[in-house]
């Protein structure tokens, strides 16, 4: 059994999702489990939706949902013509799941809400990628992942119960009338049947997480890019290709902030070694990057930037030394509050953090953190990581910038610096 999971950007446009066809049909014969995200853009936009319902403008917020409707519709009339009417009332369902909660007033906390409503976009999109592909000849089962993989309450960062979810995900994909299932990645459901999503990026972990479960031969992650590169194409126009990493430095990547692969990815393929394609669904005939246990050598520079970052500047009331106490609590905060230092340093009087912009986890642990420090927030910052880094490399990649903070091991360095406005 093969495992592809496809991402948002290979399926935003009708011809995108035709470009599916090809690739599935060259697998002819093969039992192949699919994982697709939401079409490009959509979990942003849904994003949008729920912090309009939880600010309390169900109008805007509807409005916003509507585009979102409006657009899988339009998508669904232009790409299916004998199985139209089928995806249609398949996505109305959605719909009104997401509609019946914006109508309503918000009671609980923000995470709930989002998981409520940006778990739509998988669903839609794998409703009208099953149908178009039984409309090309391509039998599939369309599967509900929240049926089959349950997580605990943690909404926007849910764990999953791999004891039931093990279970009913090897009953449900192995009688299965065809050799093809259709299902989503990023999302799952508590058990209540309330849903919960993984994490952004989530899809890739749902990927694997199947396939260590169904012991996969191996997993395709299908990308607009030509495979694993050494930094954001976008931002660095002379990124390179890497043909082939280890688990551990993928490992290493996702922790500094690397999106190509989800943090959470590697460890269920690594624990049962089974290999990692990332290939292009552009062009299938690239080779893309494998990523296994072999060690790798001369690997070029890593390079990470983290936008929208805080720098919260933690010292001790007293003037005293950190100790236990206070570094035992200042964790306790992280666990409660459920929020992730992407840095930290740690002096004789001080500590430093530097984490995501998530403005109402950060005012709760400053206000946490203010009974044992004394508490400054600095906002509008990037976090630079540079693996197997030299220092010519460090030194044009922080020319001109202002560095608060720098953190250095023989591997790796790490800038907080500030953005210009």
């Amino acid at each position: 059994m093969k495992l592809f999971k496809f991402g948002g950007a290979s399926v935003n446009s009708v011809e995108r999702i035709k470009n599916l066809v090809p690739i599935i049909n060259f697998y002819k014969g093969e039992t192949l489990t699919i994982i697709v995200s939401a079409m490009g853009k959509t979990t942003n936009a849904l994003e949008k939706v729920a912090a309009a319902f939880f600010a309390g403008k169900k109008d805007e917020a509807l409005s916003l949902f509507e585009q979102v409707k409006q657009q899988h519709l339009t998508i669904t009339k232009y790409i299916l013509v004998k199985e139209y009417n089928a995806c249609y009332e398949a996505l109305l369902n959605f719909f009104t799941e997401v509609e019946w909660l914006l109508y309503d007033k918000p009671v609980r906390d923000f995470d709930y809400y989002y998981d409520q409503i940006v778990c739509c976009g998988e669903l839609l999109s794998t409703s009208i990628i099953s149908f178009y592909l039984r409309e090309e000849g391509i039998a599939n089962e369309w599967v509900d992942v929240r049926d089959i993989l349950r997580t605990d309450n943690n909404f926007r960062d849910a764990g999953i119960d791999w004891e039931w979810s093990t279970v009913k995900i090897k009953q449900r994909i192995r009688e299965a009338a065809v050799p093809i299932v259709i299902t989503q990645g990023f999302i799952g459901a508590t058990d209540d049947n309330e849903s919960t999503t993984l994490g952004r990026e989530g899809s890739d972990y749902t990927a694997a997480v199947f396939a260590n479960i169904l012991d996969a031969e191996y997993v395709t992650i299908w990308k607009d890019v030509t495979g694993v590169m050494n930094a954001d194409p976008k931002v660095f126009p002379d990124a390179q290709l890497m043909p082939e990493l280890n688990f551990t430095e993928v490992i290493e990547m996702a922790y500094y902030g690397a999106q190509v692969i989800h943090p959470k990815t590697i460890k269920p393929l690594q624990n049962k070694g089974i290999p990692l394609l990332v290939k292009c669904f552009l062009d299938p005939t690239l080779p893309g990057t494998i990523i296994h246990e072999q060690k790798i050598k001369k690997l070029p520079p890593v390079i990470v930037i983290k936008q929208d970052q805080v720098l919260m500047h933690l010292t001790t009331n007293n003037f005293s030394f950190v100790g236990d106490e206070p570094m035992s609590e200042l964790y306790n905060l992280f666990s409660r509050l459920k929020i992730k230092p992407n840095l930290i340093q740690t002096g004789a009087i001080s500590v430093q953090l530097c984490f995501d912009d998530r403005a109402e986890k950060i005012g709760q642990l400053a206000a946490a953190a203010s009974i044992f420090f004394d508490v400054q927030v600095e906002k509008n910052l990037s976090l630079l990581t540079i693996r197997h880094y030299d220092t010519k490399i460090a030194a044009k990649l922080t020319e001109n910038k202002t560095i608060i903070l720098q953190q250095q091991t023989p591997e790796t360095v790490q800038y907080v610096y500030q953005n210009i406005s």
